[in-house]
């Protein structure tokens, strides 16, 4: 299930680029990267590769909302991963054949682009669009979650553990600030005790364990560019499911520089499954859905479900190899 900054699509369900030519330009100038590139530039882009994009502004959900009421073809998101998982949310609202019909080309301009990352989208704005010509339309798997707070959608993952409560500490609702989230790590490391909980992958039932890192995996990365996962991939109906048991773990720089170089997964603490259903056990521990958190009293459980195929993703064809 292995997929790298340029995918292999062998065995990937896909389709040529749609012969619709209508599109839609979300643009987010609030975005980390936005005065890489203005949406007049993103439009010529567009019109040059043949679409003919109705540019939208949006500064507020509101605005996506209404730029989304009458999209049609392909939905052409310019943003971070903020923008995109609220332009998804309200995709995934409608009805499967509405939906179906619609496509997204992700242009990253945020900080971390984790979902674009995973998708082998990478570079200049104006190269990624260049790089769509002749683009694959790929299903793109969502998590679905339902636990006792309620039921939520990802992206990228869910899950509870070291990162959930830095999360919390940090507030997903902020600004986004290097020194803050280094004070919400200081805040949250010293007392992190997880506790004991109950973790179920596709009916098999594991021992109870308390888990300093426990996330369901749909991209590689998740937060500020945290990658768990080497080999997640959201276009195949399942979730990579990572977890260190507490007992286990390492020490904090050795996690570091494994995140930093891509191979967490790699290390000999860190266990990952595949799973179509993860079944959590809630102890009232905070969790993560993509950057916000929840919690909820103590009882039941979180499941945790791929959604196979719930979007339509354009994606690059990869480079011929010379």
């Amino acid at each position: 299930m292995t997929l790298h900054s340029a995918p292999d699509t062998t065995g990937v369900p896909a389709q040529p680029q749609p012969h619709s030519t209508e599109a839609t330009l979300i643009f987010n100038s609030k975005a980390g990267s936005s005065e890489r590139a203005s949406p007049d530039h993103l439009v010529e882009g567009l019109t040059g590769i043949g679409y003919h994009p109705i540019y939208r502004a949006t500064a507020s959900a509101k605005d996506i909302e209404e730029a989304l009421a009458g999209a049609q073809g392909t939905i052409f998101v310019a943003g971070g991963d903020g923008t995109l998982r609220a332009v998804a949310l309200h995709l995934l609202a409608r009805p499967d054949s509405e939906r179906a019909a619609l496509r997204l080309g992700v242009i990253p301009m945020g900080t971390a682009n984790n979902v674009a990352r995973t998708l082998g989208v990478l570079g200049n704005p104006l190269d990624v669009i260049r790089a769509y010509a002749g683009a694959q339309v790929v299903p793109f798997d969502v998590g679905r979650v339902q636990a006792p707070w309620g039921h939520d959608l990802f992206l990228e993952a869910c899950g509870c553990g070291l990162f959930a409560d830095v999360l919390a500490e940090y507030g997903s609702e902020n600004d986004k600030s290097v020194l803050r989230g280094v004070q919400a790590m200081l805040r949250a490391i010293p007392g992190f005790a997880p506790p004991s909980i109950s973790l179920t992958l596709d009916g098999h039932r594991y021992p109870d364990d308390a888990y300093t890192i426990l996330e369901v995996m749909n991209t590689t990365a998740t937060g500020p560019t945290l990658r768990f996962s080497t080999h997640a991939d959201p276009t195949e109906g399942t979730l990579d499911v990572i977890r260190v048991a507490h007992r286990d773990r390492e020490g904090m720089l050795a996690y570091v520089t494994s995140l930093l170089n891509d191979t967490f997964e790699d290390r000999p603490s860190v266990q990952s499954s595949d799973a179509g259903v993860t079944e959590i056990g809630n102890v009232g521990q905070i969790f993560h859905v993509d950057g916000e958190t929840r919690q909820a009293a103590p009882g039941g459980v979180v499941r945790v479900e791929a959604w196979a195929g719930a979007l339509q993703m354009l994606r690059p064809v990869p480079a011929a190899k010379e």
